[in-house]
């Protein structure tokens, strides 16, 4: 069972300019409730309480006068800065004293899942477990090849897809993934990517997949947020 999560709400949203220019993509409303609540939501959901807000410098601010310490929302919410946008890797890295020694769930702060993910993490005690979907863009994610419920591949914005399914922004890593992140080199665009990281634990043969029934929304872009406040409302019965 996880504990521990940390929910990654740092970034610039340059494709959600002007908004973004004076806030953060995460608080931007997704029908009736802002973004953020939408990850929160995913990980009590799983169960975990003890959750680390990691976001930009110029942006902690709002978040703790929405969020604060979590009462309202039954959790312990605790926060820290990542300086630069330099990969989802190294903000986890961010977290390592924050997961004390522990297994934790990563969750973008941009996703909004659909599924009952109440059991999610419930048996997980080693390795990594990433959660993927079928999409029709999968060139713009990291897509993920399978053998049965296998990884067998797992490559970053491919331009030519070897599957249309791909792995969303939640994962599961147990105790060695900061010692992992450590060992990884920049991409190219001088990030630490996450795809690099859960290549690592495919190498080990310790990556496993959850296949998700439902919509996934990465709410990055005008169409993807349009989408999820569609879903939402739908969802609450609202005409």
């Amino acid at each position: 069972m996880i504990t521990k999560g940390i929910i990654l709400a740092g970034g610039s949203g340059t494709r959600l300019r002007p908004f973004t220019k004076f806030t953060s993509k995460h608080l931007l409303p997704v029908y009736d409730e802002p973004l953020i609540y939408f990850p929160l939501k995913t990980l009590l959901q799983m169960g975990i309480q003890d959750i680390l807000l990691i976001t930009a410098p110029h942006h902690a601010d709002n978040f703790l006068e929405l969020l604060g310490y979590g009462n309202e929302f039954g959790a312990r919410i605790e926060y820290k800065i990542q300086e630069e946008p330099n990969g989802i890797a190294a903000g986890l890295l961010l977290a390592e004293n924050f997961a004390h020694g522990e297994n934790v769930a990563l969750v973008l702060g941009d996703n909004i899942f659909f599924d009952d993910l109440s059991s999610a993490g419930k048996d997980f005690s080693a390795g990594a477990e990433i959660f993927i979907t079928k999409v029709e863009d999968p060139e713009r994610f990291g897509v993920v090849e399978l053998n049965g419920k296998n990884v067998i591949t797992l490559e970053e914005k491919p331009k030519n897809p070897k599957s249309s399914l791909v792995q969303t922004g939640l994962y599961l890593y147990d105790t060695t993934v900061f010692d992992k992140i450590r060992n990884l080199k920049p991409s190219p665009r001088n990030e630490l990517e996450i795809t690099d990281l859960n290549n690592l634990y495919l190498s080990e043969k310790t990556l496993k997949a959850h296949i998700l029934e439902n919509e996934w929304i990465d709410a990055g872009t005008f169409e993807s947020l349009l989408r999820g406040a569609e879903m939402v409302r739908k969802l609450k019965n609202i005409p």
